[in-house]
Formats: C-alpha cells, structure tokens, sequence
C-alpha cells in the first residue's frame, strides 16, 4: 500500500463540474493498493499517517501531527501509484490490486483513519476526479506499508 501524502491548507474533489468533497488545513492523502495488500497494511498505513508530524509548532518545526493540529484528511484512490515505470515508456500496473480488492483495502483505511479520531472526506473510488489544493510548504511524502 502506497500513499502521497501533502499538507494542505485546503483541498477538494470535483465530479463532473459538481463539488463532492473538501477539507481545510490537514493532509491530502492520495491511496494506492497493490495485490499483496491486507487489512494490515491499511491499519499500520493510518495509525502511521494520524500521528506522522508534519506541521510546525511555534518553533517552526515539524512536530505537531494532523491530530494534533485538529486538522482533516481527504483520502483519494490513486492506482496510478501503483504503477511500474522502470522499463519503456508506459507504465505497467501489473502491481495494482483488482478493483473489487482496492476499494475494499480503500474503504477500510478511511475507516481506520476515522477510528484514529481524525474527521476524514474521500474522493469517489474509480472516479474521474478532479483535485485541487494549495500545497503548505510544499510539504509532501511518499509512505509505504
């Protein structure tokens, strides 16, 4: 399981030129699920990012969480995460887990994100999205688990 995470100041989904979801400060988080995935995977992903400290406290540095912060999380389905782009010029998603997999592992990482207290929004699983957001930093990482 593979995310992008970005601290946001705000951001939001769009589907089909109608709003579907927004969040004020906090972090955009982009989900991609690959075929050995489990639920594990998801718990260790969400405990990992509700209390990775990403946000400066008064000092400037980055030690404050998105708990901490009372921030959101918007959670977007990203396969293309899972993409192979080591060889030739288009790349292989022969990692990405099906479908019917992906949005289960989906929706149980939003849950566990909520478990961990945070308010959580998602995009539309297998949905043409369109995402804004103003980037805090820009401050972005990769995690896997």
């Amino acid at each position: 399981m593979k995310a992008l995470i970005q601290r946001v100041k705000k951001a939001s989904v769009t589907i089909d030129n109608e709003p579907y979801s927004s969040i004020n400060d906090g972090i955009l988080v982009f989900l991609g699920v690959e075929k050995n995935d489990e639920k594990e995977n998801a718990e260790k992903l969400a405990q990992k990012i509700s209390v990775f400290r990403i946000f400066e406290d008064e000092n400037e540095k980055m030690n404050l969480s998105v708990k901490d912060i009372q921030g959101e999380i918007l959670v977007v389905s990203q396969f293309t995460l899972c993409g192979d782009c080591k060889k030739g010029t288009r790349p292989s998603f022969d990692k990405a887990a099906h479908p019917d997999k992906a949005i289960e592992l989906y929706d149980y990482f939003v849950k566990c994100i909520s478990d961990c207290g945070i308010p959580v929004k998602t995009g539309k699983f297998r949905a043409m999205m369109d995402i804004e957001l103003i980037n805090d930093g820009p401050v972005t990482f990769i995690i896997e688990k």
